[in-house]
């Protein structure tokens, strides 16, 4: 089980840092990706991580803006999201792959909740 948190209200230009733990096993051996859902909108890719965390991609949208980062001691990987922007505002959810990393949500087979980020112009 995935349980994301950490989102809320931000004003432009302003960070958040989102995290997403994981319940019941390790993720050593799991890419973790973040992607974003907005109104109206299909889902999106924003981030993953490899399961060693060597390895990253974002998306161009987020890219120099959004860090992503892992723990696996504490079965967490985190989103650090600098410089918001509006066009941010969107349900992040966290999800788990077995082996490498994808920006295909399709190839994910464990996802959190969801947590709201809103950025308020």
């Amino acid at each position: 089980q995935l349980q994301a948190s950490g989102g809320g209200l931000v004003q432009v230009g302003g960070s958040l840092r989102l995290s997403c733990a994981a319940s019941g096993r390790t993720l050593n051996n799991y890419a973790m990706g973040w992607f974003r859902q907005a109104p109206g909108k299909e889902r999106r890719f924003v981030a993953v991580i490899t399961g060693t965390g060597a390895g990253t991609d974002y998306a161009d949208s987020v890219k120099g803006r959004f860090t992503i980062s892992r723990d696996n001691a504490k079965s967490t990987v985190y989103l650090q999201m600098n410089t918001l922007k509006p066009e941010d505002t969107a349900i992040y959810y966290c999800a788990s792959k077995w082996g490498g990393r994808s920006r295909l949500g399709g190839d994910y087979d464990y996802w959190g909740q969801g947590t709201q980020v809103t950025v308020s112009s």
